[in-house]
């Protein structure tokens, strides 16, 4: 590949001159107040592909809950091929991106675990089946045990369509999706020092030597789609959280809790200082940062998966729909579990055999008709163990 040599370091670090006092003082490193870092006067932060798939994304979650779309419909949608017709803009039909091809796809986790990686992709190809098999010919039959539906909230309000057993498939994809998708590739593999240090991107980072026809090296790069899939359809220098239905939705909604608050600071300012020790060549202050990254969306995850099942306890009695709803989101965060880092063992805070057994649990005998508020409690409980956090603090 064609690289150009910038000559003056000079010119690149004089993006990063304003800088908050205590950004790792001492460590050589100082952070920008924004995510904004330029190189000759031109931006060298890039992450056009995260958003383009968040796009896909919301455009596929949305098609879910129409019931005219067929199976071959979705899974284009799904696994994108360019040039097809799939979404509303043509600047995604003309993309050569997907949402499937970077679903359960890390280096870290499944470069040489494909035959998992398979399996999980399989899981989505069968949620979206069952959409349209079970979920969209009964569109206007009243759900109950065993039949499949739409169900109405208390009071008149929100329908909701689910299976047989209660599941809202849309809401497993989405929300499973935010793991398999944003939080796979955010945590284990742009961050991780298998893509960051790559064949010779120290060394390329190290002269400022960048990527062909580029602005940046692509260390930098790598370090930008993380952080893409996260902010791709914010502002990166005033993030706003909440920008799309996936990580940013629930960024927001975790920030929001009196127990967790600052938690989204703490993401962006590791990310703004881990993308000024890369353009300072310091790889341990880049290191910690993606640690703290890592360990703060993982809990993040965790907590929601803990709050939808805490949420339903409250109307599992005497109003199913919103019960199932707030299962539903619960089922997609706790398949999201598997995508989380522990940043101690490089692994899932818990066993993969652990999260399938969580949702086999959900999904047994008549599924959400049948569970109880002990089961409920039980998974919580173990979920918050493993997290560090306590059911109270993720209830609210």
């Amino acid at each position: 590949m064609k690289k150009v040599i910038i000559a003056s370091l000079a010119l690149t670090t004089l993006s990063m001159v304003s800088c908050s006092d205590d950004d790792n003082v001492g460590s050589g490193v100082t952070a920008p107040q924004t995510y904004k870092f330029e190189r000759n006067g031109s931006t060298s932060v890039s992450y056009s592909g995260q958003t383009t798939r968040i796009k896909m994304g919301e455009e596929f979650i949305a098609a879910l809950k129409d019931p005219s779309k067929t199976e071959a419909q979705l899974d284009a949608m799904f696994a994108h091929v360019e040039g097809n017709n799939d979404f509303s803009e043509a600047e995604l039909n003309a993309s050569d991106k997907s949402i499937r091809s970077k679903t359960a796809a890390s280096r870290d986790y499944f470069s040489t675990n494909t035959a998992e990686a398979n399996t999980l992709k399989a899981k989505f190809d069968g949620w979206i089946a069952a959409q349209v098999s079970e979920v969209f010919p009964n569109w206007n039959t009243l759900a109950s045990e065993g039949v499949a539906g739409q169900i109405q909230e208390a009071g008149g309000g929100s329908i909701r369509y689910v299976s047989a057993k209660g599941l809202e498939y849309n809401q497993a994809i989405n929300k499973g999706l935010i793991g398999g998708l944003m939080v796979d590739q955010m945590l284990n593999n742009y961050l991780g020092t298998a893509v960051l240090d790559e064949a010779s991107n120290i060394s390329d980072n190290n002269s400022d030597i960048l990527a062909t026809d580029k602005n940046y090296t692509t260390m930098e790069h790598k370090w930008d789609e993380a952080f893409g899939y996260l902010y791709g359809t914010d502002d990166a220098e005033n993030p706003q959280y909440g920008a799309d239905s996936f990580l940013s939705k629930y960024v927001a909604r975790v920030e929001g809790d009196a127990d967790f608050a600052g938690i989204s600071q703490e993401i962006y300012d590791a990310f703004k200082l881990g993308r000024a020790a890369i353009v300072a060549k310091n790889y341990d202050v880049r290191n910690q940062q993606a640690s703290i990254i890592r360990n703060a969306v993982s809990k993040i995850i965790a907590i929601r998966a803990v709050y939808y099942l805490q949420q339903a306890k409250a109307t599992l009695a005497n109003d199913k729909a919103s019960a199932f709803h707030d299962l539903s989101e619960g089922f997609g965060f706790i398949q999201s579990l598997r995508f989380t880092r522990n940043t101690t063992t490089n692994t899932t805070h818990l066993p993969a055999a652990d999260i399938e057994g969580y949702l086999t649990t959900l999904m047994a005998d008549n599924g959400f008709w049948d569970v109880t508020n002990a089961t409920l409690d039980d998974i919580s409980t173990k979920i918050a163990n493993a997290y560090g956090f306590t059911v109270v603090e993720a209830a609210n």
